[in-house]
């Protein structure tokens, strides 16, 4: 057995206590409920200066010149950092990060400068007072499919070619009995955690000075921050700042809500590390309003899918094509993964992808909840739901005869597949057997009602190295790890994965996380955290035992990484789901309410109940948020490029009345190939196919298919 390596016989003492599977309150939620849980903006600081920034009005040009001596002459500004003043930075490595270099706009709401003062309201009232003159350039701003500048990036997000392609599509089309060709849209949406991305950065004064004037001293830079990464934070910022990792020290315990916003850092974080670089020793605190987080903390792009299917005339798929156009900004691609699930979930001999991009003067976007697995099943199970009411067949069993035996574009088997349980066990929870085919069957007053189906899939992401450590201090065993808990219950489930593994009660574990002082760990995305982290602390554990025994002295102290099986890479490795929705649909004013919602999920062993119900429940409401409400407006003319409904007043997002009845159930079986844990990720699988099943539902109740986010009552209304 290789070093690190846990045997069966370790995973089956680990879990003789039995705290994994059980259901555990949130190790955090006193303390969050209780407001004694310190956020970012939070975090203690001895006398803080505070940080309002100054932001372009213009969506493309230049700088011609900034007046700042009104902002100066205020009492309680203490500095006014702009491209003329500003810190060198080394290397342009993240051109979102390489800020105040230059005169440069690149997009509507970029950050140009700050006021940095002694009180908020000063700093904001301060940065009022400052005066830009811009050489504006004529910008691009308006998303349009078949854009002239469209582009292939080869590489799409997830590392995997940006087109795909197996048979002969035209030649499949062609003998299909069925053909279904519909383009499909998502619009421009924004993160809106109820934490608004906040930093306080600090430069050791002396060492500062020290760097300057003696030989050998280095400089120190202490950073609170809202991260859902501290080590890869870390590794971000280094080259910027021409820095050794031992001089950056990043600290994030708690954040409140991310969704991906969080994920990597932004130009926020660089802008008041560049401020406070202009203060030595004195704390800068920036928090973001909520307008601003519509503006440079990133956000999902827009799509235009066009989705091809064609069958037999039993159902069966012989084609499948997914040709995606999606925004990126000129600054930094970030290019979705939209097409991903389509080359995973249904067998076809046929089968073509392709991904081009739509270069912006915007700014970038970056993760949210299931990127490009999101947009790219919605175009993919309405699709799907297309068909099968042209074939006449029922939706599940158009989904149960495509279920392919093994990966369709790889060939690979699948590790573990349960989708045919999802499907079945859902539609008998759901009453499933109670809908009726014939849309607009079912009416009670001015209410049509319909049920509407469709699959998730989401894969096993490969993630860098991630390290755990024990040691036993005090008479209890401190384990840690450079996680994030966003509040996806991290805090309590990696509690409960080390009191198995150590065979000791939960109650002698010490958890800390979110600091980058500890071992290095990926970030929280891409539903990675439960079975990464997870499996560098059963490793951590068992490398502790193996040293130590059961007695340990006070003091000893072990590592492990994360540890997954060769075989692995054998194997496709997928969770898998099936969303069901009941919608009601007003005949008079088109509004869409869901009345029920199901989702039933094959995710592996289940660490704990609470938090994954949670976490199932939190996927499915966000998934109904964006199908009823979520899209923010980019106002394209010229001479504009910003998001006017950039508050809560005009981003609608789903309330409780949104979501009156969302249950969860899974079928648990445990995948060894995705770690020790036995777990799959759970974090996003909850809402890839929500919109999809809502707008199928829709079609049911009222015979009018919907192609675009979001179903509004304009859309609707007879």
């Amino acid at each position: 057995m290789s070093p690190g390596e846990i045997s069966p016989a370790d995973m089956s003492a680990a879990e003789k206590k039995g705290s994994v599977g059980q259901d555990r309150v949130r190790i955090d939620g006193p303390l969050k409920v209780t407001g004694t849980a310190p956020y970012a903006f939070e975090q203690p600081a001895q006398n803080p200066a505070y940080l309002f920034p100054l932001t372009s009005t213009i969506a493309k040009g230049k700088i011609r010149s900034i007046d700042d001596s009104a902002a100066r002459a205020l009492p309680g500004v203490l500095e006014v950092l702009t491209h003329e003043n500003a810190p060198n930075l080394l290397a342009r490595t993240d051109t979102e990060l390489y800020i105040l270099q230059n005169r440069d706009v690149h997009y509507f709401g970029e950050y140009i400068g700050a006021v940095i003062a002694e009180t908020q309201e000063i700093a904001r009232h301060a940065a009022g007072l400052v005066r830009v003159e811009y050489d504006a350039e004529e910008e691009d701003t308006r998303f349009r499919a078949g854009h002239p500048e469209r582009y292939n990036p080869v590489r799409i997000n997830t590392g995997v070619p940006a087109d795909s392609k197996q048979g002969d599509v035209d030649r499949g089309l062609a003998e299909a009995a069925l053909v279904v060709d519909e383009v499909y849209t998502t619009p421009y949406e924004h993160h809106n955690p109820m934490e608004m991305h906040s930093v306080i950065a600090e430069w050791d004064k002396e060492k500062l000075d020290g760097v300057l004037g003696v030989l050998g001293e280095r400089p120190h830079l202490r950073i609170h921050d809202a991260s859902q990464g501290v080590s890869y934070a870390r590794l971000m910022l280094l080259p910027l700042l021409g820095l050794l990792p031992q001089q950056v020290e990043i600290n994030s315990p708690y954040v409140g809500g991310a969704f991906g916003s969080k994920g990597i850092p932004h130009a926020q974080v660089m802008l008041t590390i560049l401020a406070a670089k202009l203060l030595p020793g004195r704390p800068v605190k920036y928090m973001l309003t909520r307008q601003q987080m519509f503006r440079s903390v990133g956000h999902r792009l827009t799509t235009h899918q066009r989705f091809r299917l064609g069958a037999a005339e039993d159902g069966t798929l012989t084609t499948i094509t997914h040709d995606v156009q999606q925004s990126t900004s000129r600054l930094k691609q970030f290019a979705e993964q939209t097409v991903n699930s389509t080359r995973h979930l249904y067998a076809a001999p046929h089968r073509e992808t392709s991904t081009r991009m739509v270069p912006l003067d915007i700014g970038p976007a970056t993760f949210m909840r299931a990127p490009g697995e999101f947009p790219g099943m919605f175009a993919q199970e309405t699709a799907m739901d297309e068909l099968a009411v042209k074939l006449g067949l029922d939706p599940i069993e158009l989904r149960l005869r495509n279920q392919p035996e093994t990966d369709p574009e790889s060939g690979k088997p699948h590790s573990s597949h349960y989708l045919k349980e999802c499907l079945q066990e859902g539609a008998r929870l759901f009453g499933w057997e109670k809908r009726h085919a014939q849309p607009r069957a079912r009416q009670e007053g001015e209410w049509l009602y319909g049920m509407g189906v469709a699959s998730a899939t989401y894969p096993k992401q490969m993630t860098p190295p991630t390290k755990a450590s024990v040691a036993f201090k005090g008479g209890k065993y401190h384990v840690g790890i450079a996680a994030a808990d966003l509040g996806t219950g991290a805090w309590t489930i990696l509690s409960q994965i080390a009191a198995d593994a150590l065979q000791v009660p939960e109650e002698q574990v010490v958890l800390q996380i979110g600091h980058t002082d500890l071992p290095l760990a990926y970030l929280a995305g891409g539903s990675t955290g439960t079975y990464n982290w997870g499996s560098a602390v059963m490793v951590a554990a068992v490398n502790f035992r193996s040293r130590y025994g059961q007695t340990p002295a006070e003091g000893d102290e072990a590592e492990g990484g994360a540890h997954f099986p060769d075989e692995a890479k054998k194997y496709a490795l997928d969770a898998y789901g099936a969303h069901f929705a009941e919608v009601k649909v007003s005949r008079v004013t088109g509004e869409v309410r869901v009345t029920r919602m199901l989702g039933v999920y094959d995710g592996g062993r289940i660490i704990n109940p609470r938090t994954a119900n949670s976490q199932f429940i939190g996927g499915m409401t966000m998934g109904i948020s964006a199908a009823l409400h979520e899209e923010s407006y980019l106002d394209s003319r010229p001479g504009y490029g910003h998001v006017v409904n950039s508050d809560f007043a005009g981003y609608h997002i789903a309330a409780n009345a949104d979501a009156p009845q969302v249950e969860a159930r899974w079928i648990e079986h445990p995948d060894p190939m995705f770690g020790p844990t036995g777990a799959k990720g759970i974090g996003e699988i909850g809402i890839v196919g929500v919109p999809a099943a809502i707008g199928n539902a829709i079609y049911n109740a009222t015979g009018k298919r919907l192609r675009g986010l979001p179903f509004t009552p304009d859309k609707l209304v007879e």
